[in-house]
């Protein structure tokens, strides 16, 4: 069945769904996010990035490189090691579904897909990624109600997952409640200032929510 785009945000639509499905979890060990924050003016060289596996750096490291990343090829190569490390996942059933569910998604079997990603959040319902990619599957099929359930509990567990907060963007976008379309798109650059497409997205709702400069 060939997807159906809403008519706001294409781009970004077809970016996120490529981001929640760019790559398949392996079995791996969870990462420890209890690191110390760094702190920084310069993000680190691309070698010198905390491999997803390392335990003694993780998440609030990378965040801060994100952010202090100079251009958007080194910001994609910090997201990269982010959603690797928002990938992993301790449970060989969980990440073996994960694939399946990739697969299903790629050949937009969605009805197979959204069964796959119930049996994981079932099975491991602390697993962000779950939660998250089942999120895009219920935008993609205009379930907005669900897709929103979804997205919170992506929030809750992790507050920086840029990739909810554009979807949440998106969704309000799509409703046509673009204050709060502009909050979300808002605090996704915040933690990722180099977001495709979302930049465009802020100027344009922030003409219309808040008006131009005189």
């Amino acid at each position: 069945m060939a997807q159906r785009f809403p008519p706001f945000g294409i781009g970004l639509t077809a970016i996120l769904f490529a981001m929640v499905t760019a790559a398949a979890p392996t079995a791996v060990l969870a990462q420890d996010p209890q690191v110390a924050p760094a702190r920084q003016k310069k993000p680190p060289e691309p070698g010198k990035l905390p491999k997803a596996g390392d335990k003694t750096k993780g998440l609030d490291f990378l965040f801060g490189a994100l952010k202090a990343a100079p251009d958007d090829a080194s910001a994609r190569h910090v997201e990269a090691r982010i959603w690797a490390i928002w990938l992993q996942t301790p449970s060989d059933t969980a990440a073996l579904l994960m694939m399946r569910a990739k697969a299903a998604m790629d050949a937009q079997q969605t009805d197979v897909a959204l069964k796959l990603l119930d049996a994981v959040i079932k099975l491991r319902p602390d697993y962000i990624e779950a939660w998250n990619r089942r999120a895009t599957l219920y935008y993609l099929r205009n379930d907005y109600a669900r897709s929103l359930e979804d997205i919170e509990q992506v929030l809750v567990r992790e507050p920086r997952h840029f990739g909810a907060l554009a979807g949440l963007g998106m969704i309000m976008q799509d409703l046509g409640d673009e204050k709060r379309a502009l909050d979300a798109f808002r605090r996704a650059l915040a933690i990722d200032p180099h977001l495709e497409k979302v930049p465009e997205l802020v100027k344009t709702l922030s003409e219309k929510v808040e008006g131009r400069d005189i």
